[in-house]
């Protein structure tokens, strides 16, 4: 309610402001000018306050979220080496390597930790309610040495996890202020970790349950107790790379090129 477009009506009684009045407010604010003031206008419709709709619903202009932008590894990097507080730096680093939303990661829990299996398991606080299966993700090294920095149980982010996510998103702006860095958000984690998912040929199928998206099929077929575990693109790119040295080296002809067998080529 302190965003300025609200402005040109907050002095105004409900029942005088005109459908030019809101067109002009959603069209100066943002995506979420739009959706507050449609909540707005919808609940003074439910209080009787208005007699019939200001604006009609399908006249309220189109709701049109701008691409998110990926986080850069130069720029992730820069902003680990920057961070002192070691809570905030396996936060971001997490983030980075799980692709996970920042309420998400911030409330994950040690139990969510399968060290057998090497794969961590979670719930999308976003989709509680909706019956949806859990995200599931394989873990590498990097982040078995993050983990291992943070508590053996219960709550991996005892401070952050009692931060309103507009004041994490807030406080990972001024860092990025700091180091001028401009256009990115917390999100911004989760696009990147999709964007090097797509770039290192990862499987889709891997992706949509990584970052809790997809079929609930997927879900059942790749989640924590299935034979075949999530890996992070990183780990899958470097499977990658290893099996096509392996299959390089087995169609490698060794040949001696020694003294002998010089000699022996020359007689024949």
């Amino acid at each position: 309610m302190k965003d300025h477009a609200f402005d040109c009506i907050r002095q105004r009684a409900v029942i005088e402001t005109t459908a030019e009045d809101l067109i002009k407010l959603v069209n100066k604010g943002t995506v979420s000018t739009n959706v507050y003031m449609r909540r707005l206008h919808n609940f003074a419709l439910d209080m009787d306050w208005l007699l019939k709709s200001i604006v009609p619903k399908r006249q309220w202009p189109k709701v049109v979220h701008h691409p998110g932008k990926a986080i850069k590894p130069e720029e992730h990097q820069r902003i680990i080496d920057r961070e002192l507080n070691p809570e905030r730096r396996a936060f971001y680093q997490l983030c980075w390597h799980l692709g996970g939303s920042q309420t998400d990661v911030a409330c994950l829990n040690a139990e969510d930790v399968d060290w057998k299996h090497q794969t961590i398991t979670y719930s999308r606080k976003k989709l509680l309610g909706r019956n949806a299966d859990p995200a599931s993700i394989r873990f590498g090294d990097d982040v078995a040495a993050v983990l291992r920095s943070l508590p053996d149980h219960g709550p991996l982010f005892p401070y952050l996890r009692t931060v309103r996510s507009a004041d994490r998103a807030t406080e990972f702006k001024q860092r990025c202020i700091g180091l001028g860095i401009t256009g990115i958000t917390l999100h911004g984690y989760r696009y990147a970790w999709a964007q090097r998912a797509a770039d290192s040929g990862y499987p889709e199928r891997w992706a949509q349950q990584a970052l809790g998206h997809g079929s609930k099929a997927v879900h059942r077929a790749y989640s924590r107790k299935a034979e075949a575990q999530v890996p992070t693109p990183e780990a899958w790119l470097k499977e990658i790379k290893e099996e096509a040295r392996r299959e390089a080296e087995a169609k490698t002809i060794t040949v001696n090129f020694g003294p002998d067998a010089v000699d022996k080529a020359k007689t024949s």
